[in-house]
Formats: structure tokens, C-alpha cells, sequence
């Protein structure tokens, strides 16, 4: 039990990673549900953040109370655009895509956030890499096999792999694009949402110098996006009936996908780039996808090819290389350090 305590401690931002990666796969499919159910993106979008609010405040108010550090008005403007970059914006975009393009499409453009949120965090200075040393090339590369596994999955799909023998019916609305345009369409939509995903994550480095509390932190972003988001749904859709939740499939992917996804999962996001910076955070991206090719075929029947397969494996060893390189990276800097002290 000791050994396991010892192991789990050492390797803790791994472990939430992973969850944090399952549960967006969950939230993926629970939103393809909802949506394909009837259910306005919009307002999905602004009862997910008032679930997350609800969820979070609690917590934040008492468990941080005594240790709370100030917040001026220019960290509030701060933590606003945070809120509507990575959340607000990145829940619309991606509720929207979902009526283009399949669950597993959206997982597989995610895979871009490594080499966006890379390229980001050194424009801002926030992340550095050196082409001279091997972790610095391992990072360039893990980010560069990522985004190529992600272009493979999505545009080379070879013959099927029949994993089962039920891939008759393709009549669920959880499946594939209605046409070419619909699917350019949801594509360029996703990967805005990953864009601007991939920006939130590099603020929060920046803003956790500022601001450590990162319960609150994750809470006030939970709430400015709930009163963003409610504007954004009362704008679009003015239909009192679209607001309106009954005890069915609507209300469980609304709670799950506010409370875990957006509660729960963004507040240990939010911890691991605390300790291992944005980049880190983004390299499990391929967790998810993978998870949710998995459930889309097992649940939902889709059709998997052998190009997938191939992305899967490009995907994998892209996110081995960028950990093999954080990892180095991690070494690698406490030396410098001390050497500099030293002198």
C-alpha cells in the first residue's frame, strides 16, 4: 500500500490528466446525445456552466477562505477574457460543431490543442524549447506527430475495421456528416474552439503567478462564463420552450458534462499547469480521442478505418515524445538552477 501511496503521489499529474482526458471523452458523447436529442447548443451550453457555477462555489468560499489572496479589478478583466476565450467561447463553438460533424471528428481535431497551445506558450514566452538538446527536439516533434495523427484520422479513412458484426445501421444521429460542406463546416468550427482553448490554457499559467488560489480561480471563471453564456443563449434563441429540462438523457449530460467536465476537470487542469505548465496539460489531448473512437464504436456503432488506426498510433508516440521531453526538461532545469546558484 505504501508503494502505491508513494507511486501515486510521484505520479499524480499523470493520473489527472488521464481523468481529466476520460472525462471529456464522456462529455463529448453526452453532448453529441443532448443535441442530437433536441436540445439547443446554446442553452446546453449555458445550463453546463450553471451547473459547474453551483458545483464549485461552495467549495471555493470555504475551503480557500483563510488563504484568499486580493483580486483587483485588472485580474477580474483578466479572468473575464479568460473565461470567455476558453470557456464561453470553446463550449459554443464546440456544441455547435456537433450538429456538423461526429463525436470521434471532434476529438480528433482536439489533438491539434498540443501544437497550438506549444506554438502559444512560446510566443508569451511561457514555455521554452532548444533545438540544440534532444527533450527540446522531442517536444517539437511529439506536437508535430500529434497534429499529423490528428490530419490522418480526419482525412484518410482507408477500409473499415469490422471490430464487430453490427455496422449495418448508419441511421443513429450520433454518426457522420450529412455532407462535404456540413463536415468542412464543423471542422474549421472545432478547431476555433481548440484555438481558443489552447489560449485559456496558456493564460492560466500566467494568472496562477498572480492569483494561486486555484479553486476560486476555476470558480470565478465557472461563473463569468454562466452570465456570458446565458447572453449569448437569450441572444440566439429567444424560445422559452428551449429551456426546459425533464428527468431524461437532456438533464444527466447537462449535470455530467457542468459538474465533471467543467467543475471538476477544469479545476485539475488548472492544478496540473500549475506544476508542469500548459504544454504538459495540452499533451494528453490524444487520451481523449482515443477513448472516444472506442465508445463511438462500442455504443455507437460507427464505423472504424484503418487510417484511424494509423492516426491512433501517431497520436500515441506524439504524446510520448512531448512527456519524454517535459520529463527531461524537468531534470534537466533543477541542475541549471543550481549551478547558477552556485556561481
Amino acid at each position: 500500500m505504501k508503494r502505491c501511496v508513494e507511486f501515486m503521489k510521484s505520479n499524480l499529474p499523470y493520473i489527472c490528466m488521464i481523468l481529466c482526458n476520460l472525462v471529456f471523452a464522456g462529455t463529448v458523447l453526452f453532448s453529441k446525445v443532448a443535441i442530437a436529442n433536441g436540445m439547443n447548443p446554446y442553452v446546453f451550453g449555458a445550463y453546463r456552466q450553471a451547473f459547474a457555477t453551483l458545483a464549485l462555489a461552495p467549495f471555493a468560499f470555504f475551503l480557500e477562505r483563510k488563504n484568499s489572496a486580493p483580486l483587483s479589478f485588472n485580474l477580474l478583466c483578466k479572468i473575464f477574457l479568460a473565461a470567455m476565450s476558453g470557456i464561453t467561447l470553446c463550449i459554443n463553438l464546440f456544441n455547435l460543431s456537433l450538429n456538423y460533424i461526429p463525436a470521434t471528428f471532434v476529438t480528433a481535431t482536439a489533438n491539434a490543442i498540443p501544437a497550438i497551445t506549444f506554438v502559444l506558450a512560446i510566443l508569451l514566452r511561457v514555455e521554452s524549447f532548444s533545438i540544440t538538446q534532444w527533450h527540446g527536439v522531442a517536444k517539437v516533434l511529439g506536437s508535430m506527430l500529434c497534429v499529423c495523427g490528428a490530419l490522418l484520422v480526419t482525412l484518410v479513412k482507408g477500409p473499415p475495421v469490422h471490430l464487430t458484426s453490427t455496422h449495418k445501421d448508419n441511421s443513429n444521429p450520433t454518426m457522420g456528416c450529412r455532407s462535404k460542406v456540413d463536415c468542412i463546416k464543423g471542422c474549421l468550427i472545432i478547431i476555433s474552439a481548440q484555438t481558443a482553448l489552447s489560449f485559456w490554457l496558456v493564460m492560466q499559467g500566467l494568472m496562477l503567478k498572480i492569483y494561486p488560489n486555484k479553486l476560486r480561480l476555476t470558480a470565478l471563471q465557472c461563473f463569468f462564463s454562466c452570465i456570458q453564456t446565458l447572453l449569448w443563449a437569450v441572444a440566439v434563441d429567444r424560445n422559452i420552450s428551449a429551456w426546459k429540462l425533464g428527468w431524461d438523457i437532456n438533464l444527466l449530460a447537462v449535470a455530467y458534462c457542468g459538474i465533471m467536465f467543467n467543475g471538476v476537470s477544469y479545476w485539475m487542469r488548472i492544478w496540473v499547469i500549475q506544476r508542469r505548465g500548459p504544454v504538459f496539460a495540452a499533451a494528453f489531448t490524444p487520451v481523449s480521442f482515443i477513448c472516444t473512437a472506442i465508445f463511438s464504436v462500442l455504443i455507437w456503432k460507427e464505423i472504424l478505418h484503418w487510417g484511424s488506426v494509423g492516426g491512433f498510433i501517431l497520436l500515441v508516440c506524439g504524446l510520448y515524445g512531448v512527456l519524454w521531453g517535459k520529463h527531461k526538461e524537468g531534470k534537466i532545469k533543477p541542475s541549471i538552477e543550481q549551478k547558477s546558484e552556485t556561481k
